[in-house]
């Protein structure tokens, strides 16, 4: 008897605000896109995987091989999954997938024994827009659907982030994999990554338009200085705790108990308290050596301080600390744009919320995050009457710019820009509705 076609589908993200803070445990805003990736899976019984990607530029990517080639005498191991994977990079890509039905082997006990899947991705690579967490919750979605596995609350995002994390071997947030699962169009989606605390989404307001130009320059997720920036906030957070008179011995501890100060979040330190309590504390930059010498491990678990490496400690830090503060600003501007008839009152909001845009744009570049490319887009963006705020997103170094817009003048605005844009880089560079 033939087996069912499994059908599954999850739109990328536009972040809007709360980008990089989600490690640190901020406050995040995102919207769901109308691209999406939509999966067709039928189950097999030989082990046999047959995997064709078409991707969202029109290459098509294809995978033939056996399914326990990533196990390790039988069993699910990460490290050893993230090394078969890493050992044949043509086909590393699919490592996304197929990561999916290793974590709910080990995870949920399901007896994966192949399948022919078929990916179509709207959800374009390397532009920042959560297209690996697509790919990832939608898979998981069409694997859970073969095998009747329920869920509870957020744990599907949270398996997709473990495909990420320990079989890819990419160190993102939680916060992809949640927008993507959980994201609805028109609507933002706040989430306190402590870390997977979904709110209620919100209605964004007819008039406000949070819209996405690609850059041109590739996002990776995985590259060096993502990696570094996100190192660096979690070596900071270890000066913090050893400030408050833990040692190496009672960091581990406290994180096993679950007591580490600010429940282990940057985000949790208020902006006074910090100045007043740690800022002083930190430095510009630290050799990895030093840190590891005076301080030890960080609570991070899925990066690793380098000790050849000079990490920019003081500003990977403050970032986060910020920006959470930056975003509940943000929401709250946003939450009363409905109830403010007043135009000048309205503008005024509008106008607040475009500077938190820009205060978070220039903190990633500080950070060592910005490009030349976004910053000019943000800047030309912000010539255009009815584009009240613009920023980088998700992990910066490239990818998307976000940008908001006001009425139909700025709907028209965004678009003039992105003509514009295209027609001086001489690319096809995506919008983001």
């Amino acid at each position: 008897m033939n087996e069912p076609i499994i059908k599954a589908s999850a739109p990328g993200r536009l972040d809007v605000m709360g980008g990089i803070a989600d490690y640190s445990g901020s406050l995040v805003l995102q919207k769901a896109i109308t691209q999406q990736t939509f999966v067709e899976l039928v189950l097999r019984n030989d082990y046999q995987c047959y995997i064709v990607s078409q991707l969202s530029g029109g290459e098509s990517l294809i995978f033939n091989g056996d399914f326990r080639d990533y196990l390790n005498s039988s069993e699910v191991q990460y490290d050893y999954a993230q090394q078969k994977f890493k050992q044949h990079q043509p086909s590393a890509w699919v490592a996304y997938i197929l990561g999916c039905a290793l974590v709910l082997q080990k995870e949920k006990g399901i007896d994966f024994r192949g399948a022919d899947m078929k990916l179509v991705s709207q959800v374009p690579n390397g532009k920042g827009v959560a297209s690996s967490a697509s790919v990832e919750v939608a898979s998981m979605q069409a694997i859970a659907k073969a095998f009747n596995l329920t869920f509870s609350s957020t744990e599907l995002p949270v398996l997709a982030q473990r495909v990420e994390n320990l079989i890819v071997g990419a160190p993102c947030g939680l916060m992809d994999q949640l927008a993507s699962c959980f994201g609805k169009p028109g609507t933002l989606l706040p989430i306190v990554c402590q870390p997977d605390q979904v709110k209620d989404s919100i209605e964004i307001p007819k008039d406000i338009h949070f819209i996405g130009i690609d850059s041109g320059i590739r996002h990776s997720v995985a590259g060096a200085s993502y990696s570094d920036v996100r190192c660096a906030a979690f070596m900071g957070y270890a000066i913090v705790a050893h400030a408050l008179g833990l040692n190496n011995h009672d960091v581990i501890r406290s994180k096993k108990l679950g007591t580490l100060p600010y429940n282990g979040y940057l985000c949790n330190i208020t902006i006074d308290e910090f100045k007043q309590r740690f800022e002083h504390l930190l430095p510009e930059s630290i050799k990895g050596i030093t840190f590891l010498e005076q301080y030890g491990i960080t609570t991070d678990s899925v990066t690793v301080v380098d000790p050849d490496k000079t990490y920019q400690v003081k500003a990977c830090t403050i970032h986060p600390v910020y920006e959470n503060y930056r975003v509940q600003q943000f929401l709250a501007c946003l939450a009363v744009l409905d109830t403010t008839p007043n135009t000048a009152d309205r503008s005024g909001l509008i106008k607040q919320m475009g500077t938190y845009m820009l205060e978070t744009h220039e903190s990633y570049s500080i950070c060592g995050l910005g490009t030349v490319r976004t910053d000019t887009i943000v800047k030309l963006a912000l010539t255009k009457k009815g584009i009240a705020g613009a920023r980088i997103t998700g992990g910066g170094n490239g990818g998307t710019v976000c940008m908001m817009a006001t009425g139909e003048e700025g709907l028209t605005a965004v678009h003039e820009l992105h003509r514009e844009l295209c027609e001086h880089y001489g690319e096809d560079l995506s919008l983001f509705l």
